[in-house]
């Protein structure tokens, strides 16, 4: 029972309180995912939604058992890391600004996919935000020690349990703008808006 003594409500709180606030706030995944609801509705955004939260809760347990440290080794993979990542984001930033407006996905307009569960779960390893959340939460909330495995084990709970209703969130929201943008033209503003938040990001992560 000695192990399992941290998990206490005083404990618990913090740990999902960091989740929700990291979680909820803007970043490239809510921002692709407000992008995808709008385009391609909630329904079809649903492998998205598990790849971001199944992706994201792998990331916090592989970075738990000692990924964080290969930086630590190898320091220069960081700013390579970093750098990849921002180009992939501009990548990612055109491709929402340029998507077809849902009333023309016929007619010779360009086809768009939603992005699927294998790419939203691997475009977290490049995703800056990512990379923050899982060494902030690894590092407060998952000390060594005996209860190391029951630390890791809650934080990866929590990761899907607080983290996954705030990105849905994100992808209703863009869902529900469907109803009231029905030009193509406002639909347009709203990627175009949604790629500058995106790229407004990528400053970030490189300050």
């Amino acid at each position: 029972m000695q192990t399992w003594s941290w998990m206490q409500p005083a404990l618990l709180g913090p740990l999902a309180l960091f989740t929700f606030i990291s979680t909820i706030t803007p970043g490239p995944n809510n921002t692709m995912l407000a992008a995808s609801g709008l385009n391609f509705g909630l329904r079809r955004t649903w492998p998205h939604l598990w790849g971001v939260s199944l992706g994201f809760t792998l990331m916090v347990v592989l970075v738990g058992l000692g990924m964080g440290a290969v930086f630590v080794q190898y320091p220069w993979l960081h700013p390579v890391l970093k750098y990849l990542s921002a180009a992939y984001l501009l990548f990612l930033a055109w491709k929402i600004a340029n998507a077809a407006p849902p009333s023309l996905s016929g007619d010779g307009a360009v086809h768009s996919r939603p992005m699927t569960f294998l790419q939203a779960a691997l475009f977290q390893w490049v995703n800056p935000k990512a990379w923050v959340m899982t060494t902030g939460m690894v590092s407060a909330y998952v000390p060594a020690g005996e209860a190391f495995w029951g630390h890791l084990g809650l934080a990866a709970f929590i990761a899907i349990v607080v983290g996954l209703p705030c990105i849905v969130l994100w992808a209703a929201f863009g869902s529900a703008l469907r109803r009231w943008l029905h030009r193509p033209r406002m639909i347009r503003a709203f990627n175009w808006t949604m790629a500058a938040l995106l790229v407004l990001s990528i400053g970030f992560s490189l300050a």
